[in-house]
């Protein structure tokens, strides 16, 4: 173990090294990087995917359940999708350098605020090999260097796209040693990494619970958490139907496995005995299992359905991950508020209605990172809202919240300008 811990001290060393020659860095050879990244991830997709393809086939004979292994994928299309995704951070302004709020008060003095790097972001995660490449991108173009510590699931994709990455860098003209990937899969590492508070600025966990909680409880430094999404759509007496179907439709099925998809239905009670038959046979459609309340039950046990689960008191509250959802019917905007208040998780929820007046409710008392107004939950994510990618999606208050793009992880200095003011 200790040749490992001695690699990893190195790692921060060096990234610590090249943390301060980013924060000065042109935006054109930033630039420049990102676009070689982008390139190489369609140059070398044949290697990528077979680097992915072991890793992929010794998780699925490990008997990984299939959401992780969902995650753990990848193919053409979603290498296509990551390369587009640096292309879109590499069109993005540049926040380094940005002053901010510049005014000039009573004394004479000009003062404002610059933008700068946090410095160094250890990334530590597990199953998705699309992170190596969105965190890196993303601390690349805000001049932060960063310390990637992957699952051991995915060590060998994880691998191969931080060669790509780091290969990039290195003919841009980065400084070397901006993106490092720690290899050695033992957990004890991660424990390690927690305690380099004097080289990593800020740790982002992005993973299950039980990472989440070991981060939070372990790491010496500051941690943004986050990614635990039970997310729920209420269905209110004003909504429009046909537009409410559709958007549950796309919140559970579009892709089950990831933290912003639909978890748990809430339908008002006058519009239930009409909408939820129809839900049920388009969920049946696509394989949904549904949990339902009492009162779902009886609506839809004459129906036949057979993906009809009777809910217990586990369900509320519950991250599927899987094509499975909870059903309830509420008898108004305020029951479904409590039912949210006490079972969701700060991360997305959305309200269909009509009514202006119950949607800005929603809107305005739903304590969530993400609220919508007739629309599908699945937008939360950085590269839908125009962040290029996301580096996590913080579940909490401060310092950000929601997707997590290029300014949530800058910091920013005072700047004063005299011209001979000495405090009276």
């Amino acid at each position: 173990m200790e040749p490992a811990v001695n690699q990893l001290e190195e790692k921060g060393r060096v990234a610590k090294a090249a943390s301060r020659k980013l924060a000065f860095l042109p935006t054109e050879v930033k630039n420049r990087a990102l676009l070689g990244i982008a390139e190489a991830l369609i140059g070398k997709k044949e290697a990528i995917l077979a680097a992915n393809r072991i890793d992929y086939e010794q998780a699925e004979a490990s008997g990984m359940n299939e959401a992780m292994l969902d995650r753990l994928l990848l193919s053409p299309g979603r290498l296509d999708a990551m390369s587009l995704d640096v292309r879109m951070v590499a069109a993005l302004p540049d926040p380094i350098g940005e002053m901010i709020e510049m005014r000039t008060l009573p004394s004479g003095l000009q003062v404002g605020r610059k933008r700068v790097p946090l410095g160094v972001i250890g990334a530590i995660y597990e199953s998705r090999p699309n992170v190596t490449i969105d965190i890196s991108s993303l601390c690349l173009k805000s001049g932060n260097a960063v310390i990637l510590r992957g699952g051991k699931e995915a060590m060998n994709s994880n691998s191969a796209l931080a060669r790509v990455a780091q290969d990039a860098c290195r003919e841009a003209g980065v400084p070397e040693g901006a993106i490092q990937l720690v290899e050695h899969p033992e957990r004890s590492l991660v424990e390690h990494m927690l305690q380099m508070k004097g080289v990593i600025d800020l740790v982002i966990p992005r993973g299950g619970s039980g990472l989440i909680k070991l981060v939070s409880e372990k790491a010496a430094m500051p941690v943004v958490t986050g990614g635990i999404g039970v997310c729920h759509t209420y269905v209110d007496k004003s909504a429009d139907l046909d537009m409410a179907a559709a958007i549950v439709y796309n919140a559970k099925v579009q892709r089950p496995t990831v933290c912003n998809a639909l978890d748990c239905v809430l339908v008002h009670g006058e519009v239930a005995g009409a909408f939820l038959p129809r839900l049920a046979r388009e969920l049946a459609e696509a394989g949904v299992e549904m949990h339902c309340d009492e009162r779902a039950m009886m609506i839809l046990q004459a129906s036949r359905f057979s993906n009809l689960v009777p809910a217990t008191d586990e369900d509320w509250g519950k991250e599927y991950l899987s094509l499975k959802a909870a059903i309830k019917v509420v008898d108004s905007l305020d029951e479904a508020l409590g039912h949210i208040e006490r079972y969701g998780s700060g991360h997305s929820e959305a309200v269909v209605a009509e009514d202006y007046s119950t949607a800005m409710r929603f809107l305005n008392e739903v304590d969530a990172a993400c609220v919508y107004a007739n629309a599908s939950t699945r937008f939360t994510d950085g590269s839908q809202f125009g962040l290029g990618a996301e580096i996590g999606i913080s579940t909490q208050k401060f310092h950000a919240r929601g997707p997590m793009g290029l300014k949530e992880i800058t910091s920013y200095k005072w700047v004063i300008f005299g011209s001979g003011q000495v405090r009276p």
